[in-house]
């Protein structure tokens, strides 16, 4: 299961400046199923905060992995930080792609070129 392109905004902790952009997550079900609007409240809990993207991504997975103890975990998030348009190098239009990949998605091949081939992200 897969809920593409959730909506993901937050505050960059290290300038305080906003990035914004869509998560990518999808789970193998295994002992729990979860309903998909709650996707994207968790993106959304985790992300109210000032946030690093790195560990944002990694907060969805870990919590989906604890809660559901699913066969794979897979989050990729996309975003554009205000950080690299407004203020140094303003790189506009540039994006940040960050990934974690638990259980099946991250140790069988097949797995992980189907959930990144399903995010439209090239793995």
């Amino acid at each position: 299961m897969l809920a593409r392109a959730i909506p993901v905004r937050s505050v960059c902790e290290h300038h305080l400046l906003p990035f914004v952009g869509v998560a990518h997550v999808g789970y193998l079900p295994g002992e729990r199923i979860l309903g998909l609007s709650k996707l994207a409240r968790i993106v959304e809990h985790f992300a109210r905060r000032p946030q690093v993207q790195e560990r944002l991504t990694k907060q969805v997975a870990d919590w989906l992995a604890e809660h559901l103890h699913p066969k794979g975990v897979g989050v990729v998030i996309e975003a554009e930080h205000s950080c690299m348009t407004l203020r140094g190098v303003q790189a506009a239009g540039s994006t940040t792609v960050t990934s974690t990949l638990l259980g099946v998605l991250r140790e069988d091949a097949r797995s992980r070129q189907e959930f990144f081939a399903l995010t439209g992200v090239h793995g």
